[in-house]
């Protein structure tokens, strides 16, 4: 192994545990501050700040015809998705929420069968659905005495709506063809991010609620500098050496971090359906992985 691919194993391995860290941040973050204007700024600071980086590292301004697509999928990856799922944690335990993202997959399957030049659903990605939506069933079963609660089931819509517009944007995005510096890119959808996450913030009067206070403010720095920054250069810089198939496995890692974290720090609540119920989704997602993967090779 030489120190190109190690260190593109130590950016993966960061992946896996920063990304895992960051649900529990945002919980703990938006005790404090307003969910919106909270991770609003986090990404209008963010953005801004690597693309000055970038610009004083001399590397060109993506062209016009790219900032149209760049603006629409920042606004569908970050501004939305985001935005809905940072919002949904007010309600939603922060390990749950990170489990439920993990079926990211099945949605995008889903989704893409219904285009024309849709997949095919062979039987490991059609197993892994099943096993998928068992999965989650399991999950919601351990949770029947708060479903029905008010806030518990608007926090489980927003994470739904926060998948849906995740998986809708990458699909928008695989279709479109980028010249522009991948990290360029990034700077240009967490700007868009933030302008638009401020401007519901602001909406929704959440500025009648800021207060600043020490823990919402070392948790917006943890997620500007681990969560955006070094998360996203070390993902950029790990699928730029190794598989994306192989650095797409952090998403099995992530939940298992802030499920931890969440019983840990936040006394978030684990039982043995919650960890059966996670080991079915995980086992399901890898399975619709693995089904995708077949599909390349043939293709």
């Amino acid at each position: 192994m030489d120190k190109t691919q190690f260190r593109a194993y130590l950016a993966w391995v960061s992946i896996c545990i920063v990304w895992g860290t960051t649900y529990l941040a945002v919980k703990i973050g938006i005790k404090d501050l307003p969910p919106m204007l909270f991770t609003g700024i986090r990404w209008f600071i963010a953005g801004p700040t690597l693309l000055l980086f970038l610009i004083f590292r001399k590397m060109e301004l993506p062209p016009k015809s790219e900032i149209k697509n760049l603006i629409v999928i920042g606004i569908m990856l970050i501004g939305l998705s985001n935005g809905f799922l940072v919002y949904a944690q007010k309600w939603v335990p922060s390990g749950l929420s990170s489990l439920l993202i993990t079926t990211l997959p099945f949605w995008i399957v889903s989704i893409e069968s219904f285009l024309p030049d849709k997949p095919n659903l062979n039987k490991y990605i059609f197993g892994g659905l099943i096993i998928g939506f068992f999965g989650v069933s399991l999950i919601f079963f351990s949770e029947i005495e708060t479903i029905f609660n008010p806030g518990y089931l608007t926090g489980i819509l927003f994470i739904l709506a926060s998948i849906w517009v995740w998986s809708s944007g990458s699909i928008y995005a695989k279709y479109k063809k980028f010249n522009s510096h991948p990290l360029m890119r990034a700077s240009i959808q967490m700007i868009t991010a933030g302008i638009l996450q401020i401007i519901i913030g602001l909406i929704l009067g959440e500025q009648n609620e800021f207060t600043l206070s020490e823990k919402g403010i070392y948790a917006m720095i943890y997620l500007i500098i681990f969560g955006s920054f070094l998360g996203y250069v070390a993902y950029i810089y790990a699928i730029s050496i190794l598989p994306v198939s192989f650095v797409s496995t952090y998403s099995y890692i992530n939940p298992v971090i802030a499920l931890f974290l969440g019983w840990y720090y936040l006394n978030e609540k684990i039982d043995l359906t919650t960890i059966m119920g996670s080991i079915v989704i995980l086992l399901g997602v890898a399975l619709v992985q693995y089904g995708s993967r077949k599909n390349l090779k043939k293709a």
